[in-house]
């Protein structure tokens, strides 16, 4: 058994013991409805704009993103299955949101929650670190895919929700806008982004964008998947993708 597989099962053994199981994002619905609602979902301050106004050191992000490796992969690319996202390509500021968001329980992810902490990775510096860290890894050119692709009627439903309900704030692919922390979604997994859909579109996600939630409140699960499976398909630009499948991150081998 290599370093890489040696480093991974050590870190899952811990997030057994650590929270029982593993499992991502995964709570009651019970748990949601007794957890308080957050003040405001982009409210800034604290310790998301201190990462994002600090100077960040690759290298100890390498060191940080040890944690983080054996569950989104040395790779960044996360899982097809949706267990894991892609966190390769996406927005610096999304992904200091995010774990800011997390750390600050205004988002519930149990599984990563004990890893995310001050204790575990460090401060709002270490943050800084492994996001950059996070933005120097190419995209997986395989991501997960829907089951709709082009010439099919779920594509065409898929598009034209897309383009009357996404494209104001994640552009005409799947960008996102990294000044308004609209996350990146082309190049993410078929499966992540529909958990998570139905999951703002449903309320069970605390800090989701308001906006969203209620653009979408009307979506069957049909337009779901349609416009989910649409996203999927939308290209990456070839320059942010690893050159093949079978890349592996050398930091780590």
């Amino acid at each position: 058994m290599n370093q890489r597989h040696l480093f991974q099962v050590a870190i899952l053994a811990a997030a057994v013991g650590t929270t029982g199981t593993l499992w991502a994002e995964e709570t009651s619905d019970a748990d949601r409805v007794h957890r308080a609602e957050p003040v405001d979902w982009n409210k800034g301050g604290g310790e998301q704009d201190e990462a994002l106004h600090l100077e960040p050191d690759i290298e100890n992000g390498m060191d940080v993103y040890e944690v983080c490796a054996a569950c989104h992969l040395p790779e960044g690319w996360g899982t097809q299955d949706g267990t894991f996202p892609q966190l390769a390509g996406q927005h610096r500021g999304v992904l200091i949101k995010q774990m800011a968001d997390i750390r600050a329980q205004n988002r519930d992810n149990p599984t990563m929650y004990p890893f995310s902490l001050p204790q575990s990775i460090g401060d709002a510096q270490a943050l800084a670190d492994v996001v950059a860290y996070i933005e120097s890894l190419p995209m997986n050119p395989a991501w997960g895919k829907g089951p709709y692709g082009p010439g099919t009627e779920e594509y065409a439903l898929g598009e034209q929700l897309y383009k009357d309900n996404c494209v104001k704030c994640h552009g005409e692919v799947g960008m996102g806008d990294v000044e308004k922390f609209y996350p990146r979604i082309n190049g993410q997994h078929y499966a992540y982004m529909v958990r998570q859909f139905e999951w703002i579109r449903d309320h069970k996600r605390r800090n989701a964008n308001p906006e969203m939630v209620e653009q979408i409140k009307n979506f069957s699960d049909k337009d779901m998947q349609a416009v989910i499976s649409y996203t999927s398909w939308q290209p990456v630009p070839e320059e942010q993708l690893a050159d093949s499948v079978d890349w592996k991150n050398p930091d780590f081998e």
